[in-house]
């Protein structure tokens, strides 16, 4: 067991994942389902901590900087804001652990208005291992948030997706080449 350890699931809800959700990525992000699976199992089995920051908004919220820029998504109590598929199972199965916990965040960054950073340094982690959507959103602006928190930022290549592939590629090559972070 490496206590040092947390391993972030970011945004995989069925708005941005289902084939019928709001702002999906749809077939990329579904392929990744049963690498973050498996990395969720690892890390739990190994006494590390699971963190599931999911994206969260309000009915009608006329004044979240997002209104401008996408469609009504993550909606609290919908069934987009809900995990999907096998992932909402695995938390189910698990959320009752001291090592797992999903929180909202209203922001794209998964500290942007949290407790994670403190929550993290409570445990006294220092290695950060993304997984999730959307790649070059909010993993990106994670990942960005980590590095200037002093994290060592680590990326799973198949554990990430976006809508877009062009942006998918640019976050990995600026995770790597302007955070320093592992792509795994």
């Amino acid at each position: 067991m490496d206590k040092n350890k947390a391993l972030l699931i970011i945004d995989y809800t069925n708005d941005f994942v289902a084939d019928d959700g709001a702002l999906t990525c749809g077939e990329p992000g579904q392929k990744i389902e049963n690498k973050i699976i498996s990395l969720a199992d690892e890390f739990y089995q190994n006494g590390n901590f699971v963190y599931l920051p999911t994206d969260t908004h309000i009915k009608d919220d006329k004044f979240h900087p997002e209104k401008k820029l996408f469609p009504t998504h993550n909606v609290k109590g919908t069934k987009g804001h809900e995990l999907y598929g096998k992932l909402k199972t695995w938390y189910d199965s698990n959320s009752n652990s001291e090592l797992v916990n999903q929180f909202d965040k209203t922001r794209y960054s998964s500290f942007a208005g949290t407790d994670l950073d403190l929550r993290l340094r409570e445990r006294e982690v220092t290695d950060l291992y993304l997984t999730g959507v959307c790649t070059d959103i909010c993993v990106l602006h994670t990942a960005i948030d980590a590095y200037n928190l002093g994290y060592s930022i680590n990326v799973y290549k198949e554990a990430v997706a976006s809508f877009s592939q062009t942006g998918h590629v640019f976050a990995l090559e600026h995770f790597k080449n302007v955070l320093g972070a592992d792509i795994l």
